[in-house]
């Protein structure tokens, strides 16, 4: 199965220049734990998590409202394709420590497939596996 199977096409994104704050609201009303940082024409620069905004930004005294998304995302983050077999998006998310995965075609972010979106398909269970146990044991190692 490829991942433009199974990806979420609605993409919310996020340009470089924005700050914490209003990422973190995106998050908050599309009920997401993460979002590309996108250049003006789609292409990506990042990937910021709600994670990324609590410790790099909240935790270190920072003001939300004044702080850019360029300063607290994650540069060169892990990407697969529309055409990529979705048992190599799961061993990527494994190995990456990340649950969700920006799908880039042509340089441009069409999608998002998350552990979720595997799960959902019923199918692969133990890529599936394998990736929560290695991000979860992650988490817990201080």
């Amino acid at each position: 199965m490829e991942v433009k199977e199974l990806m979420n096409p609605g993409v919310v994104w996020v340009e470089p220049t924005a700050t914490a704050a209003l990422a973190a609201r995106l998050l908050s009303r599309h009920n997401l734990g993460a979002l590309p940082v996108c250049a003006g024409d789609g292409r990506l620069r990042g990937m910021v998590t709600d994670r990324d905004i609590v410790l790099r930004c909240v935790a270190a005294e920072e003001d939300p409202r004044s702080v850019p998304v360029r300063s607290i995302m994650s540069r060169r983050p892990a990407v697969v394709t529309p055409e990529d077999d979705v048992r190599q998006a799961a061993r990527l998310m494994s190995s990456q420590q990340v649950r969700r995965l920006p799908v880039v075609d042509k340089d441009r972010v069409v999608g998002v497939v998350s552990l979720g979106d595997l799960a959902k398909c019923g199918r692969y269970e133990m890529e599936i596996s394998r990736a929560l146990t290695d991000i979860s044991e992650n988490i817990r190692q201080p």
